[in-house]
């Protein structure tokens, strides 16, 4: 024990082994569904369900594990949910790219995002994402993580259905209440206690209350079991086409790969770390360099056991906003994925509703940065807001980092300001502008 606070450094970072693993076990709580959504999302590129979800469970757990034991922040990595719509609809489905090419594009977008996360030693990715703009990143990662917990409760619908509000919800209210009542108090592992006690109401109330299929997409009740034991299967470990991949033709694909991986990474990194205050003695968040090569290094892993390109998690921040301060909380967090590589089944027991108040929650911990901007400088405020609301309205954060990096440029040129615009974000504005216009809106 002594050895591990003194590699995470738990003394200096104010925090404790217990607090790490509490925070570690709410961020996986928070982002287990990954488990089976991602393979119910990827299995319509023809990949094998069984076979994505080994994929993105070793994923997960070896990713995470690299971003604490490397980077040592408390970010959780696993197949982002936009990337995999990415990957297995725009780019394999309607694209016509055969599943092992696209596999092999991710491969090499993840060693052209590794390349250059190992040159940029000046960190120009992030210094040339203004301050202001960073703050509206978290903002809108903070919207975006409390409306997909109002979506997994049922009371939004995703496609712009508009309200919806049955007597199911008041297990969502009620749990929303309790996590917040124990928030406001502060008692630690507040989060966990209160999805254990929204999943107990789902297992009772849940059962016999209303119909339940609004929010589990079909069945009538919010648990169902399904047993507790599925093997692995390894059968696409390693099914990547390298050199097929790099076929001509295939190279605005990796360019759409990568593009959209580093916005995404980079998006999630900044916003939680503002929120959390993981900065450092500069100013910049915490070790955001060797997060972004972990999260290089996720691609690649998500390329050769066969699934969507990994990312970091927004919903990481329930574990930072439980009290997680270092890395010890993501390779927690990666440790308990691991079990489920035989124990999948017994996921559908916590079932969304549960994690739902939680997500909404930590909505409030991630807005905290907008106090810190100065509203009346509207050449500031207004990209600030673009990039912060574009966010949930669009359920992508590199769309929000895209369009507020593009308005904070056209606005300082307006304003006769163009000189406070970073060297190196004239180039990234430019980069976007090509890949728009060659490509189409490809960031997701």
């Amino acid at each position: 024990m002594t050895g591990i606070s003194r590699y995470f450094d738990l003394y200096n970072n104010g925090t404790d082994i217990r607090t790490e693993v509490l925070a570690g076990l709410t961020s996986f709580l928070a982002t287990m569904y990954i488990i089976v959504v991602n393979p119910a999302i990827v299995q319509a590129s023809g990949m094998p369900f069984n076979a994505v979800l080994t994929a993105t469970v070793i994923v997960s757990a070896f990713a995470s594990i690299a971003m604490g034991l490397y980077a040592k922040n408390p970010i959780i990595m696993a197949p982002g949910m936009s990337l995999n719509h990415l990957f297995a609809y725009s780019i394999v489905k309607m694209g016509g790219v055969p599943w092992e090419m696209a596999l092999g594009c991710v491969f090499w977008a993840g060693v052209i995002f590794l390349i250059i996360a190992c040159f940029d030693r000046q960190k120009w990715f992030v210094k040339s994402i203004p301050r202001e703009l960073r703050f509206g990143i978290a903002g809108g990662i903070g919207l975006f993580i409390a409306l997909i917990g109002f979506e997994n409760a049922g009371l939004f619908s995703g496609g712009g259905g508009g309200f919806h509000f049955s007597a199911i919800n008041l297990i969502f209210l009620a749990g929303m209440v309790i996590t917040g009542i124990l928030m406001a108090r502060h008692v630690p592992g507040s989060f966990i206690i209160g999805i254990i006690a929204t999943t107990i109401m789902a297992l009772t109330v849940g059962r016999w209350w209303g119909d339940a299929s609004a929010i589990t997409g079909g069945t009538k009740t919010l648990v169902n079991w399904k047993g507790c034991w599925s093997p692995p299967d390894f059968s696409l470990l390693m099914r990547v086409d390298f050199i097929g991949s790099l076929k001509f033709s295939y190279i605005p694909v990796i360019l759409i790969f990568l593009f959209s991986c580093i916005f995404d990474g980079l998006g999630t990194c900044v916003g939680v770390c503002e929120a959390g205050n993981l900065i450092d003695e500069e100013g910049e968040p915490r070790h955001i360099g060797k997060s972004l090569r972990a999260n290089a290094f996720g691609m690649v892993l998500s390329s050769l056991f066969g699934t969507s390109p990994a990312t970091a998690y927004i919903e990481s921040a329930t574990g930072i906003k439980e009290g997680g301060r270092t890395g010890l909380t993501a390779v927690v967090a990666g440790i308990f994925f691991l079990p489920f590589l035989f124990l999948s089944p017994l996921l559908s027991i916590v079932p969304g509703i549960a994690t739902a108040p939680v997500l909404v929650l930590v909505g409030v911990f991630m807005l905290k940065p907008l106090i810190y901007l100065r509203w009346d400088h509207f050449d500031e405020s207004i990209p600030f807001f673009l990039s912060m609301i574009i966010m949930p309205l669009t359920h992508s954060i590199s769309l929000g980092i895209v369009w507020g990096l593009l308005s904070w440029t056209a606005i300082k040129i307006g304003c006769n300001r163009w000189r406070q615009v970073p060297l190196f974000l004239w180039v990234m504005d430019a980069a976007i502008i090509l890949v728009l216009i060659t490509s189409g809106n490809v960031f997701h």
